[in-house]
């Protein structure tokens, strides 16, 4: 009796399983059925899924012989190289990756001339979104000038021009009526191509700013505009209104314009998350959290990443600056106003002079672009050493034949340890790429004192009085001064000049003065002068 009623629940069992197995089939078949395999979403989980099953597999498995199992091995090693180092700014990384997926969707997929247009109509202009065409444009301008092709595309286009009622800005219609002039018919190669990046940057790449990322401009932030992520519930307040969100807020810095493209997004929330989450990676340089809701780093070509977080920020933003968009030029290129003889003549004998100096002005003024430049007067026998929050002058990129070594502050060597370290280094000159701290002034006027022939820094200051109060104060703040007026008599006696930088509301920038700073003492003065003529003297 046990032995029937056994069989019969085995039997109802195995019924119930054979019931839940052909359910199954048919729900997957018919799943299958409704999905678009050339859908962009569809598309980057079977190249992810690829690439992990690549990642995954069993060599051994396979039977091949020791040669072929060495080679494929090597391959493994090199594609999961690739794919970690891809998204650091590594450009050979990503070309590598790119060229992979592209083999995938031909081999695998079975992406040919006759479908590839199911991905994204290339032929029907009407059903190409703003995006699908900037990529389009922007694929047409690397073609020809490369690196430089995002900002010839802005050049040729008049993109940059100022506009009264909405500033710098480039919008969806300026984006149809380029398109309508400037697109070119597309091979099969390039529309390969173009496709091949959409998958790439929404897989492992930086979004719809992957490719501006490595164009030769100043810069591109994201998430410094629009409806802040706290604020998504608050939306059915607005109703009616068109409301821009931070996730599609995305800024370009160009030629010293900040530039807002309104046509360009990432679309939802967790995208740009995913961008932030990402984009700082670099050589680990730690965990960006609600406990520590920013991130300052660099990329592997020499960028400068900044990564916020709520609840440190209030909403989720990243800001890159490059510098690779400066070149080793003639100061004569820097600087083009009529008379630009008279500051580059005094600027090529402050330096030559050996003499401290400053190179001040707002932020996207061309402080950085002018240090780089005036390099190229200091002796060449002198050494240079250079300490910095991030590595950005990279200076060896510029002057490569030349003895020059960087340290920045790490998270178990400070700054102070690494100007302790230069001091042993046979280093000449010392450059501090901006001092924005009362730690790094109070470097400054110790290199500038007892480590080095001269020295030159960036500063934010506005006048050079704000910059010697600002080092004064600084000092007083780290405890190396407790009087005010020898800590400011200090920095009056250790900063010789100040260059100071500035640009106007259309980008141009230029050198608004050079001031010679001169420490004066009371004592140096009669005591019989009257109180207005002492205080002119100071």
């Amino acid at each position: 009796m046990l032995i029937n009623f056994s069989l019969i629940i085995f039997i109802v069992i195995a019924f119930f399983f054979l019931l839940l197995i052909r359910f199954r089939k048919n729900y997957e078949k018919e799943l299958d059925e409704n999905v678009d395999i050339f859908d962009i979403n569809y598309l980057v989980e079977g190249i992810r899924d690829t690439f992990n099953n690549i990642l995954k597999a069993n060599l051994s498995e396979l039977n091949l012989n020791q040669n072929e199992t060495n080679k494929r091995e090597k391959n493994k090693q090199k594609l999961r190289k690739a794919l970690r180092n891809c998204n650091y700014g590594d450009i050979g990384a990503k070309a590598y990756i790119k060229d992979y997926i592209k083999e995938i969707l031909q081999k695998k997929i079975g992406v040919n001339e006759e479908n590839i247009d199911k991905i994204i109509n290339f032929n029907k202009p009407q059903n190409l979104t703003e995006q699908d065409k900037f990529e389009i444009l922007l694929y047409i301008y690397q073609k020809k000038y490369g690196l430089e092709g995002f900002g010839q595309l802005i050049i040729d286009n008049n993109l940059d021009m100022f506009h009264e009622d909405r500033n710098y800005i480039i919008t969806k219609e300026d984006i149809n009526g380029v398109f309508s002039e400037k697109s070119e018919p597309l091979r099969f190669v390039d529309k390969l191509d173009i496709i091949s990046q959409r998958i790439y940057q929404l897989y492992k790449g930086h979004g719809v700013i992957d490719d501006l990322r490595d164009m030769r401009i100043d810069g591109v932030s994201a998430g410094v505009s629009g409806i802040p992520s706290e604020y998504y519930n608050q939306i059915d307040n607005l109703q009616g209104a068109k409301l821009d969100f931070s996730y599609d807020s995305i800024w370009i810095f160009f030629r010293g314009k900040t530039i807002h493209l309104s046509f360009l997004g990432f679309g939802t929330q967790k995208e740009l998350e995913r961008v932030c989450k990402n984009i700082y990676r670099y050589n680990n340089p730690g965990q960006l959290s609600e406990a520590k809701g920013y991130i300052a780093n660099e990329m592997k070509d020499g960028s400068r990443i900044i990564v916020v977080r709520p609840p440190f920020a209030e909403s989720w933003a990243f800001f890159v600056r490059k510098f690779d968009s400066i070149k080793k030029t003639k100061i004569e290129d820097l600087i083009v106003d009529s008379n630009n003889e008279i500051p580059i003549s005094i600027m090529k004998w402050i330096i030559k002079g050996c003499r401290v100096s400053a190179i001040t002005g707002s932020q996207g003024s061309g402080k950085t672009t002018l240090l780089m430049s005036l390099i190229q007067y200091i002796n060449k026998n002198y050494t240079l050493r250079i300490q910095e929050l991030v590595f950005e002058l990279n200076l060896r990129k510029l002057y490569p034949e030349r003895n020059i070594l960087t340290f920045k502050e790490t998270g178990t060597v400070s700054g102070q340890e690494g100007l302790d370290i230069q001091k042993k280094t046979d280093g000449t000159v010392n450059i501090l790429g901006e001092v924005a701290t009362a730690p790094v002034s109070n470097w400054l006027i110790q290199v500038s004192q007892v480590a080095s022939l001269f020295t030159m820094f960036t500063h934010h200051a506005k006048t050079s009085k704000d910059l010697v109060v600002s080092m004064r104060n600084s000092l007083l703040q780290t405890g190396g001064f407790s009087n005010e007026k020898i800590a400011e008599e200090q920095v009056a006696e250790t900063i010789n000049f100040d260059i100071h930088m500035n640009k106007s509301i259309d980008g141009h920038r230029y050198i608004e003065r050079i001031t010679e700073i001169i420490p004066t003492f009371e004592k140096e003065y009669s005591k019989n002068l009257d109180e207005a003529t002492l205080e002119y003297f100071k």
